[in-house]
């Protein structure tokens, strides 16, 4: 079970980028998923994610520029990070809480009690000029 994210890079103040994370394994279901950040010197911090009621929450500093969006079917969520700040400089880290898969029962299956905290292998974003 694991978190792969993509999309990071170099881009100038003003410009674009999307993350991307998929969510692979035996997973029964993502209760939330999203992404945090962290910049040299500061803690990790929360840039928006699915809450387990479905909602979108979104940092301050964040709001009105990026949008975070997913694909159930695929188990990925994207950020779309658009009027980047050189304050977005950061490593971006995915994050989710899934429920995995147990054993099989009648024609499907069963999840295992409990739920993990997964993380991804973080993805570096850069904003200068």
């Amino acid at each position: 079970v694991q978190l792969q994210a993509s999309g990071g890079g170099l881009v100038q103040p003003g410009g674009s980028l999307r993350l991307s994370c998929e969510a692979s394994g035996i997973i029964y279901s993502i209760n939330s998923m999203g992404w945090y950040r962290q910049a040299p010197g500061k803690q990790r911090e929360l840039v928006a994610n699915f809450t387990r009621d479905g909602l979108t929450s979104y940092s301050d500093s964040v709001k009105g520029r990026f949008t975070i969006a997913r694909d159930n079917a695929k188990n990925t969520v994207y950020l779309q990070m658009d009027r980047l700040e050189s304050e977005d400089t950061a490593v971006y880290y995915c994050n989710a809480d899934v429920t995995l898969t147990g054993r099989r029962y009648g024609g499907g299956y069963l999840p295992l009690p409990g739920t993990i905290e997964l993380w991804g292998q973080g993805t570096q974003v850069t904003v200068s000029s």
